[in-house]
């Protein structure tokens, strides 16, 4: 192995400057240029932590560095002759490294130290063939999919001081654990899909009861379509004016995003109104083809009122309750979930009890044969609208709470 050849490549990277401040890369330069016991254990020790395989080591950081050629690749733009030979150049110099064996740097310490021959064992690596360029251009072709950056290891994101930080463990259910409301969960699962296949979708509101599962559906559809390149990020109320320099973020970006607002409501004078107002319809900030609105409120129309709102002192109080109504108005698709009826309850219920295992058997039915431990259905049918009663009314979410006391016998 040529050290200061190999260093001196290693000085010339440019586009992938970055990989050179990753610790361990940093640690194996300097005991590449300067092969030693000391240098060489500092290596070990950054490395083995995450693997024992220099190659693949290398080639997880230079997949994770998103320079301004990925950057400016997944954005569409054309990139120079002279740009697309570096990046080449630069990845073959950074396969070299990912080739070195540690039998190979051990020789080169004991010539330069032990007049070659090494006094002690010292530890080694894995180290194989890799193709960089084949990988990384595999990774180029693929980010309107997979995303690059934070939005390649997550899913599920937050606004936090005004920047877009990842969720590291979501609270989300499947598609596959919501019952019922197919209709509803339909008519959003096909604006999803315009969103994801680029058609541009509308934006969404989800009003009705509480506990009816509309956060649960937006969330649970954003999860399901992510290997697809949907992204889901989560707004509060009080972070609705960040809307444009969101949207302004996420315009470059290939990916799909979900801006998700729950639980929304106003009262009549929030300066918040008017921020998700005009995105929605007449900012020039709107949302793009790659970006939708699904919203979720427990009111029809979004602002509190009072009757001294519409028996005030104002001359033109008409102008006042159009303006207050024209925020729901303003979303292209409104999608109404109930309260289920006692069946539909029922039936939830019944679901939920065999997705978590809960044995119960029909009473009614004289073929039925009782395993052990199973109550009968009558008993989970009564003993679900008792709970229902005292708890806020039939709902999925009640059917759910239920369920989980009744597993753990309480």
């Amino acid at each position: 192995m040529e050290n200061n050849n190999l260093k001196i490549k290693a000085d010339s990277l440019a586009i992938f400057r970055e990989v050179r401040s990753d610790k361990a890369m940093k640690a194996l330069l300097d005991l590449i240029e300067s092969p030693s016991i000391d240098l060489y254990s500092q290596f070990i020790s950054l490395l083995y932590p995450e693997t024992d395989n220099i190659s693949e080591y290398v080639k997880k950081i230079v997949l994770s560095d998103d320079n301004f050629y990925v950057k400016n690749v997944a954005a569409g733009r054309e990139m120079s002759d002279d740009i697309k030979a570096a990046v080449t150049r630069e990845l073959n110099i950074l396969e070299e490294i990912a080739s070195i064996s540690s039998d190979e740097m051990q020789q080169a310490i004991a010539d330069a130290c032990f007049d070659g021959q090494l006094p002690i064992t010292l530890p080694a690596w894995k180290c194989q063939h890799i193709t960089l360029a084949d990988d990384f251009n595999k990774k180029i072709a693929d980010i309107p999919v997979t995303g690059y950056g934070m939005y390649a290891r997550y899913n599920f994101f937050r606004i936090s001081d005004g920047k877009i930080t990842p969720v590291t463990s979501p609270d989300f259910q499947r598609l596959d654990q919501l019952f019922e409301y197919e209709r509803e969960r339909n008519l959003i699962i096909k604006n999803t899909e315009a969103l994801v296949s680029g058609k541009g979708a509308s934006n969404m509101l989800l009003y009705g009861d509480m506990g009816t599962g509309k956060s649960s559906t937006i969330k649970a559809v954003a999860a399901h379509y992510a290997d697809q390149g949907l992204r889901i990020i989560e707004i509060k109320k009080e972070q609705l004016f960040q809307i444009p320099e969101i949207l302004e973020e996420l315009s470059s970006n290939p990916l799909k995003f979900i801006l998700f607002i729950d639980d929304l409501s106003f009262t009549g004078n929030d300066d918040n109104f008017s921020a998700l107002k005009a995105t929605l319809e007449g900012s020039v900030a709107g949302c793009g083809d790659n970006v939708a609105i699904f919203a979720t409120s427990n009111r029809r129309h979004l602002v509190k009122e009072s009757m001294s709102d519409r028996t005030g002192e104002e001359i033109h109080v008409n102008d006042t309750i159009q303006e207050t109504m024209s925020l729901a108005a303003r979303f292209g698709l409104t999608i109404t979930f109930m309260r289920p009826e006692k069946d539909n309850y029922l039936s939830i219920v019944r679901s939920l009890a065999d997705e978590y295992g809960i044995l119960y058997y029909d009473d009614e039915d004289p073929a039925a044969v009782p395993a052990e431990g199973a109550i009968t259905l009558r008993a989970l049918n009564t003993k679900a609208e008792a709970f229902a009663i005292r708890h806020n009314g039939r709902s999925p979410r009640t059917a759910r709470q239920f369920i989980e006391l009744l597993k753990i016998g309480i």
